[in-house]
């Protein structure tokens, strides 16, 4: 079995990777919610055990869990090389500035024996005053008599557990993404070690796109309509150049059976985030839909150039179901419109992420419990619709389909 292997939305999910919202959530405060791309604060055991009924509903329906902190703690545990390697990238990363401060870090996180705490605590976030006092030597230092006690020297990541984004599943390999933000583009640390290092993956994935490229894209973007065509948006966090740039790269790879990109440019918005939170395939020829998105979408084809530097890229001038139906090779595709086409029910929903499913298989869905209207839609249309509690997951602007990243599945 292969480390990686996505060609579609719909047909039976194998394996996905999660991650468990931890005390990162715990470090977000009202001064910092705009700052870590959050809109209010989520009660984490309640996050926590909302998060456990979503994994147990992907394994009573046949879906292998594993962790993100599990992978990153077992690459850690392979060499002290690689876990030395990890704790100065990520404090260079984390933006600590000054040569003390990197080093009482490094001392701090070090003296964590266990892997796997160390790396939650990575992600939790470090607090100054978790330093010792005696050794940052205050009075000599303008740097801590300026500094409030509850500054962040590394700030929590708490957006982790929308693992759909900082790298996206591609055929058998993956777009390890530079995300929009710098807040954001902190947590492709983790998969970049997992591919790298860990036996289960390391010298088995293909590498599409970079987190040192120069141009930002994220997971929520990118779907796989079928092994041949890969749908991309443009968005608030994903910008043209970079769906260039990685259509040069696929186009160029020896290992793909990749053709054409349709790059559908969507509207500005925290509302349409990203492609998936509006657009979403449920079954082999549905989709879900956010009705405010229909007027204003451009699509264009991008098919390799006369060159390997070259992309030839064209404007689709017809309706989205022709297009869709097309590139897919059917008769004509339905798309289901979130709220049931209500404007009202569609962007009180669609804030919810009543678009952001999660196909298991074709037909059946992972949705929020809480976006009734678009739920009972969907069963009238024949979907399977399971639904999974969301009061307090809901307040990070991701759904099922966000906190999910397929590793396999089948063909």
């Amino acid at each position: 079995m292969t480390a990686i292997h996505v060609t579609s939305e719909i047909k039976p999910l194998k394996k996905v990777l999660l991650h468990r919202p931890g005390n990162e959530l715990l470090n977000l405060t009202p001064d910092t919610l705009e700052r870590l791309l959050f809109d209010d604060i989520p009660f984490l055991p309640v996050a926590q055990a909302e998060h456990d009924e979503f994994a147990g509903i992907l394994r009573d329906n046949g879906v292998e869990v594993v962790y993100l902190e599990d992978l990153a703690a077992e690459t850690l545990d392979q060499d002290p090389a690689i876990r030395e390697k990890f704790l100065k990238q990520f404090i260079n990363e984390a933006g600590i500035g000054t040569e003390k401060y990197k080093e009482l870090t490094y001392q701090f996180l070090d003296k964590i024996k266990d892997n796997k705490e160390l790396i939650l605590k990575t992600m939790e976030g470090i607090n100054v005053n978790e330093l010792p006092l005696e050794a940052r030597n205050i009075e000599n230092s303008l740097v801590d008599l300026v500094s409030e006690e509850s500054n962040f020297i590394a700030d929590p990541m708490p957006n982790l557990y929308f693992t759909r984004d900082p790298f996206g599943s591609i055929g058998d390999g993956v777009s390890l993404n530079r995300m929009y933000s710098v807040t954001r583009n902190r947590e492709t640390i983790y998969a970049e070690y997992i591919f790298n290092f860990h036996p289960d993956f390391k010298g088995q994935v293909e590498k599409y796109y970079d987190r040192y490229n120069p141009f930002h894209i994220e997971g929520g973007d990118i779907l796989n309509l079928n092994e041949h065509v890969l749908a991309i948006g443009i968005s608030q966090r994903t910008c043209a150049d970079a769906i260039e740039m990685i259509a040069k790269n696929i186009f160029n790879h020896p290992n793909t059976k990749i053709d054409t990109i349709l790059a559908f440019n969507i509207p500005v918005s925290r509302a349409f985030m990203h492609l998936d939170t509006v657009f979403t395939q449920i079954d082999t020829d549905k989709f879900t839909i956010h009705p405010g998105i229909m007027g204003p979408l451009e699509v264009f084809e991008i098919t390799k150039g006369k060159t390997p530097n070259e992309v030839s890229v064209k404007e689709m001038k017809d309706e989205l179901e022709h297009i869709l139906a097309h590139y897919l090779g059917l008769p004509k595709v339905e798309l289901i419109q979130c709220g049931a086409g209500d404007r009202i029910a569609a962007e009180r929903e669609q804030w919810n992420d009543g678009s952001n499913t999660l196909c298991i298989a074709p037909g059946v869905i992972v949705v929020y419990q809480r976006n009734n209207i678009t739920n009972d839609f969907l069963r009238a249309k024949g979907l399977k619709v399971l639904e999974m509690s969301s009061a307090e997951l809901s307040r990070g602007r991701g759904g099922p389909r966000c906190m999910s990243m397929p590793l396999i599945r089948e063909d």
